[in-house]
């Protein structure tokens, strides 16, 4: 017996053997078990279903593999447990198969049972033909675990090689998607289905490869060089969160002083509210020094988003772009900044917006592409959230994109302004233009009256003085010792407790 069990375990550690092992190094990628390697503490890692066969010949020779192409179980990232599961690509291409489906399966059950992050590596022909309804049935039943498991543990899928038809569907639920250069993509239908059916001609990496998904669909949260680099970035990104959403997330110790003054800040956000400059260097100089980890860097940079940390306490951010755009919200600013939002909420990190908007993008095509609908996702995540929500508005905040961008009004803990900020329905020179259309017609110096009345506009309106007067800003801040305020009160809020009235969940407007 223990012949046969030392025969059974070479063959599942064998994978697909040297030959495919090799042409899978030649094509720059690792195998499954080296990911795994590359990705978890050393010798943590505790192999479920090692000797699951499939349960069909897909090479119709009789023999079922071992394993049936995917590698699962748990582990440790930095002491701490996560559960796993890689596609082997050498096994069959890693196609699904129902064996294959009912290992990933078990993993996910058990992430839930733990309350541990569940991380997917995804390297697969897809679904196993000669299983018929038995693999569509695998997908469904991982689909629908991705769904349960929403918003309950971290769900990260990392794309290492090919992921294609309805398997995309498993990555596009989790919160994080990690795609590899040059080696992985993801799409629907291939270029030869696409070719045949609209005679448009397309490869696989123009259509889905990890620039398409990080610059023009989104559906790319990270893209890595190489897979050492795709799984040391999974790392990084878990050291900011939770393992479940009944634990805060994790603390670190932070040589940077909390009372840190940033005189910078003084001279680098330009007085004219038309001039760009970049709110990255805000960020970066606001929050521990070296924390900030971006998310979707690539798309819709128009706004920021990602993860860092204030006096050591994890912190999602929001911040308007204004090198980008001027700023503004468009569809897909909003659609971005709204998933981060949401995630953020689900896993219990506090909220820091930086807020610098003209308002929403204007424009035929945005009001036809439904930009009513995918800005009220925005408001309605903003609105949602029940973490501590902090909010700096930079320099101006116009329109409905004040309301939308964590504002006051819509539950916002704490609202700073900068003391040159404008708060108001739009700039002060449209403004005018609208309300004295005719006095400035009428002037003998057009252009002097409008400046005059431009002047007493935002003397009026157009500051957040007025704001403070009303309660809708806390405090009127000088830029330097903005740091020092926002961990103040990150502490303040550290106990927060915000309960909505009970329901089985609102109806965003999807």
């Amino acid at each position: 017996m223990n012949q046969r069990l030392d025969e059974l375990d070479r063959a599942a550690l064998a994978g697909g053997g040297s030959e495919r092992v090799e042409r899978q190094h030649a094509a720059g990628k690792l195998t499954a078990r080296e990911r795994l390697e590359v990705l978890l503490d050393p010798g943590s890692f505790l192999e479920l279903d090692r000797l699951v066969s499939s349960r069909a010949s897909p090479n119709g020779n009789g023999r079922h593999a071992v394993g049936d192409g995917v590698v699962a179980g748990s582990g440790e990232i930095a002491g701490r447990p996560v559960c796993v599961f890689a596609q082997d690509f050498t096994v069959h291409g890693g196609s699904l198969g129902a064996a294959h489906a009912s290992k990933i399966v078990k993993v996910m059950d058990l992430a839930l049972k733990i309350g541990a992050p569940v991380i997917g590596l995804s390297d697969s022909g897809g679904a196993r033909i000669q299983e018929g309804v038995e693999s569509l049935a695998g997908y469904a039943e991982i689909f629908y675990r991705n769904t349960r498991a929403s918003g309950v543990v971290p769900q990260i899928s990392c794309i290492m090689g090919p992921c294609a038809g309805g398997a995309v569907y498993s990555p596009a639920i989790t919160d994080f998607v990690f795609m590899v250069e040059d080696t992985s993509y993801m799409f629907i239908t291939g270029p030869d289905v696409i070719r045949a059916v609209t005679h448009e001609q397309v490869t696989k990496e123009e259509l889905g490869g990890a620039s398409t998904h990080a610059q023009k669909s989104g559906v790319a949260h990270f893209t890595a060089s190489d897979d050492a680099s795709c799984l040391a970035q999974v790392r990084q990104l878990l050291s900011y969160l939770p393992s479940n959403n009944l634990e805060n997330p994790p603390d670190q110790l932070s040589d940077d002083p909390s009372d840190r003054l940033l005189p910078e800040l003084e001279s680098l956000i330009p007085a004219e509210s038309n001039r760009p400059y970049d709110m990255s260097s805000v960020v970066l100089a606001v929050l521990d020094k070296g924390s900030f980890f971006e998310t979707q860097a690539r798309y819709a940079r128009n706004i920021v988003t990602g993860f860092g940390r204030l006096g050591g306490r994890v912190v999602g951010v929001v911040a308007n772009q204004p090198s980008v755009l001027a700023g503004v919200l468009d569809i897909n600013a909003s659609l971005k900044a709204a998933r981060f939002v949401r995630c953020c909420d689900c896993f219990n990190i506090p909220l820091v917006s930086f807020v610098d908007v003209p308002g929403f993008l204007p424009g035929v095509d945005q009001e036809h592409r439904g930009i009513i609908l995918h800005g009220a996702k925005l408001l309605y995540a903003f609105c949602e959230a029940t973490v501590p929500k902090l909010t700096v508005i930079t320099r101006k905040a116009y329109g409905g994109a004040y309301d939308v961008m964590s504002s006051k009004h819509i539950g916002a803990d704490v609202n700073l302004a900068f003391p040159d900020a404008e708060i108001a329905v739009m700039g002060p020179a449209g403004a005018v233009n609208i309300m004295h259309r005719q006095e400035i017609a009428d002037a003998a110096d057009p252009e002097a009256k409008r400046a005059e009345l431009t002047a007493a506009y935002k003397e009026q309106f157009a500051n957040p003085f007025r704001a403070a007067e009303l309660g809708f800003v806390d405090e009127v801040i000088r830029p330097r010792e903005l740091r020092k305020r926002l961990v103040e009160c990150l502490r303040r809020l550290r106990n927060k407790k915000d309960e909505g009235p009970q329901r089985k969940h609102g109806n965003i407007p999807l």
